[in-house]
Order: structure tokens, then sequence, then C-alpha cells
């Protein structure tokens, strides 16, 4: 089997390499593509010769505009990225019988209420990155109806920049933080959403009835603050030496850091539906967090 793989240096990208390598042959695709094969999202039309070109047997697209609150000032250029270059690739996908793999976000929900989300819950971006997400959703399931994909939220990665590392920096240098308390959802490692990713490609190959749209997101829930107070505990029992502990970072609401694109209060997902129909479990999101910072702190 051949997979062509696009936004192959993101985070999520960066550990598909990893999880997609053992189902087949990968031609792996950045931004900036390699010789005639194009993998920049704000050209629709190059993406989707790559695809006819390499004519791979499925086509996984980890590539996005993630600046959510730049994408309120580019709303152009967030949805050529967004919807207009995964449709294109999505109907090229189709004429050559691939499907497609692609990854969205709880953006794509207004963050009310207190229920995790589910997958056939109504829909209410509040941003122009959750609105050109949507979009993308429904264009790739338009243009080709043999796809999955698979909403996740607050994803991290030992690779690159991520919340913990900020907090990290921040407990060495201040006696005092203040996060946002009123925001809640599951940090989920672009190691777990790459593996869970695999094991759906192998299904999926063998029954196409389940293709589809599910929910994947670490096991439990937490705030910010949550968040921030757990990474700091972790890294002082790992004997990190900090100025500020998990006991001096204060609880503010997300109204006290005011940011040009609204973010959701409730970034919960209900992962029910990608268990079940994949026989899967998802670890709690602690066990995820608590490795990527012994990772981290042993390296440094």
């Amino acid at each position: 089997m051949k997979i062509l793989l696009f936004g192959a240096n993101g985070q999520v990208g960066w550990e598909l390499r990893r999880s997609l390598a053992p189902l087949g042959e990968l031609v792996a695709l950045g931004s900036a593509g390699e010789g005639a094969l194009a993998g920049n999202f704000r050209e629709p039309a190059a993406v989707a010769q790559t695809v006819e070109r390499v004519r791979p047997d499925l086509v996984v697209n980890a590539a996005a505009y993630t600046a959510v609150d730049k994408a309120e000032s580019e709303p152009g250029e967030a949805r050529t990225v967004n919807a207009l270059a995964p449709e294109a690739i999505a109907a090229a996908a189709r004429r050559i019988g691939a499907p497609v793999v692609h990854y969205s976000t709880d953006y794509v929900f207004d963050g009310s209420g207190e229920r995790p989300w589910r997958e056939d819950d109504a829909t209410g971006p509040l941003s122009v990155y959750g609105r050109t997400k949507l979009e993308g959703e429904q264009r790739i399931a338009a243009a080709q109806p043999l796809h999955l994909i698979l909403r996740t939220s607050w994803v991290y990665a030992a690779r690159g920049g991520n919340f913990a590392k900020t907090m990290l920096r921040l407990a060495r240098e201040r006696d005092r933080l203040t996060v946002v308390d009123d925001q809640f959802g599951a940090p989920t490692g672009a190691e777990l959403l790459a593996d869970v990713t695999a094991h759906a490609i192998r299904a999926l190959l063998r029954e196409p009835g389940l293709a589809g749209t599910y929910h994947v997101a670490a096991g439990g829930e937490t705030s910010w603050h949550g968040y921030a107070r757990f990474v700091l505990a972790r890294a002082q029992a790992l004997g990190e030496a900090l100025k500020a502990g998990p006991e001096a970072v204060a609880p503010v609401p997300g109204s006290g850091f005011p940011t040009p694109a609204r973010r959701p209060h409730n970034s919960r997902l209900d992962t029910a539906r990608l268990r079940a129909a994949f026989g899967l479990e998802l670890p709690a999101w602690e066990e995820g967090v608590a490795r990527m910072l012994h990772e981290l702190l042993e390296r440094s």
C-alpha cells in the first residue's frame, strides 16, 4: 500500500511518519513539497495534482492553518488552507479511488454547556479558524464519501512548542503564574492521535462502512489551570527546580486574557463512537503528559 501524507513536518504529521510507516510505502510531504510534488495548501490545484501524480492508495492530511488568532485577520488564507485545499485533495483522491483521512477540531462547536460534544451535535464555530475547519469537513465529505474525519482538541507534542513547555519556562522565571480556569478539555498527544489513526486506517480498509467523523481525545478532562498545576507538580517530582510550583498558579477567567479569536469554554469531546467502532481505549490525559514531561526533562 502507498500512503501520501501532507503536513509531514507538523506535530501530528511528524508522529504520523512513525505510525504509518509499518502500513506501507509512505510519501511524506511538508509545505515545501519535494521535487515536482507540491505540499503547500495555499495552492489547492497543485496539491490536487500531487495526489494524481503519486496515485496513493490512501491520502492523510495533517496540514492546516492553525494560527487561531491570526486567522481573524487572514480569513481568506485560512479558508484556502483549511477548506479549499482539503476539498481539492479529496476530489482528486476520489478520482483515483483513495480514501482520505483528515483532522479537525472541537472549535467547530460553540463551546457551550458542560457535556462532551458528540459527532452529531449541532455545530456553531466562534472563530474564523473554527468556521474554516468546519467548511473543510463539509467539503471533504461531499468530495470523497470514503473518508475519516478525526476531530481532536488541545494537541501537544514533545517536538515544537506547547503549553507545558511554556508553563515550565514561566515557572523557572516567575514566582507566580495566572492561568485560565474556565475552559475545559483533554490534552491529547500527537503520538496518541497518530497511533489511533493507524489503527483506524487498518479497520477502514477492511470495512469501508466505518467511514465518517469521529472524536479522538485522551481520557478525562481538566482546565488549563489544572493542566498547568499538573505539569509543574510532575516537573518538581522529576527534580526540576522551579521558582513557581503548582501552588503558585492562580486561576483566572478567560476574559482576563482577551484574544482576537473567541475560545470555546467547553472543548470536551465524547469519544464513545470511536472506541466502539475501532475497539480502542484512550488513556487518561495525565499519562501522555507525564510521559512527555519525562522525555523533555530527561533530555535537558
